[in-house]
């Protein structure tokens, strides 16, 4: 299997200072982070690892559960996979950690019931390689059929 890269470029401190993330191993794009936007409601054009942690783990979910449909029997028309990353304080060993990881699934599966479906979203969700490596966090999951 291949590593995949991607580079930060930063300049100057923590509250002052910027950078670049750049996704390497695609060259699909290069993205302004920096702390001030990263903690702060508004991203105002940023992008901060929480987003590029929800956007890892959410596509790595789709196409874990994509899978586990199948080998349930069924057929995935289509999967809306949304996860939400919590940035917090950490309050036993200083600074910030991630809180939280919110997975909600809604799907349209031929040939899964909703009971069928719930199952195969839990099994993604242990059984995805983010989730393994995020493991430390807690992880959340909202899986339905929709249609």
């Amino acid at each position: 299997m291949p590593t995949r890269t991607a580079r930060t470029a930063w300049n100057g401190g923590l509250q002052d200072g910027s950078g670049q993330v750049e996704l390497t191993s695609s060259g699909v794009g290069t993205y302004d982070v920096s702390f001030p936007k990263r903690a702060a409601e508004d991203a105002g054009g940023t992008t901060s690892p929480e987003e590029l942690i929800a956007a890892a783990h959410s596509s790595c979910y789709a196409m874990q559960l994509s899978a586990l449909i199948a080998e349930a029997g069924g057929t995935p028309q289509s999967l809306e996979v949304t996860a939400d990353v919590s940035l917090g304080e950490d309050k036993d060993a200083g600074g910030f950690k991630l809180t939280g990881i919110k997975l909600t699934v809604r799907g349209e599966v031929d040939g899964l019931d909703e009971a069928g479906f719930v199952d195969a979203a839990e099994k993604a969700k242990a059984g995805c390689p983010v989730s393994k490596a995020l493991a430390a966090v807690d992880i959340t999951l909202d899986a339905a059929l929709e249609g």
